[in-house]
């Protein structure tokens, strides 16, 4: 009789300990989901941003100041060369910058910059390349030698230099509206810790 009651209190005894040790085990059996890492760190495409009038003008000054490179390198003689080698810089640069920022917008990419103003970026880049491949057109008109590839190249010069401009007409309107905006926001914070200052000294008791 002793015995049997020894026998049950050691397995009552090695029954707790295997619970407090299971309890204490970091090896725990668990039903939280496992969630798969993103390896892509957040970034999305935006499509509502491709759709839109500044993604697709994007994507269309792309096209075509490549289209305007690819025709200008092209070109295997000239003289003088001048013209030549400015338009194809113009054209290499504004592809280059316009498909960065291209790129920047459709993954959504400023808002990890915000203290970036991301609106005047876009206007001075298509401003800037409005101007230069506008010049660049003009200078490769005036000194072009009638051949295939250099009357393409100012022919899509001058359309890529139209669509940077209303390009640039958009950006300025957006740019006024956010600049006018963030003036009527500081404007009302300041009427509203001018009125909370005032309210403040109104309620305080007169010391005299």
């Amino acid at each position: 009789m002793r015995n049997s009651e020894e026998a049950e209190g050691f397995h009552g005894e090695a029954s707790n300990t295997s619970m407090i040790s299971g309890a204490s085990s970091p090896y725990q059996p668990t039903t939280e989901p496992v969630h798969s890492r993103n390896v892509l760190g957040g970034i999305r495409c935006d499509f509502e941003y491709l759709k839109s009038h500044f993604g697709i003008l994007k994507a269309v000054e792309v096209a075509l100041a490549l289209i305007a490179f690819i025709c200008i390198e092209t070109i295997m003689l000239c003289l003088p060369c001048g013209g030549v080698y400015f338009f194809e810089f113009v054209s290499c640069s504004a592809f280059v910058v316009t498909g960065v920022l291209l790129l920047i917008f459709s993954l959504s990419l400023h808002t990890k910059v915000p203290h970036v103003n991301w609106s005047l970026t876009d206007l001075v880049n298509t401003a800037a390349s409005t101007f230069f491949f506008f010049l660049a057109s003009v200078v490769l008109a005036a000194l072009n030698h009638k051949s295939g590839a250099e009357i393409a190249a100012v022919v899509f010069g001058f359309l890529v230099t139209c669509v940077y401009a209303v390009n640039t007409f958009l950006a300025v309107k957006r740019w006024r509206m956010g600049d006018g905006r963030s003036v009527a926001v500081q404007t009302s914070e300041y009427m509203r810790a001018r009125t909370a200052s005032r309210g403040e000294m109104e309620a305080r008791p007169d010391l005299a």
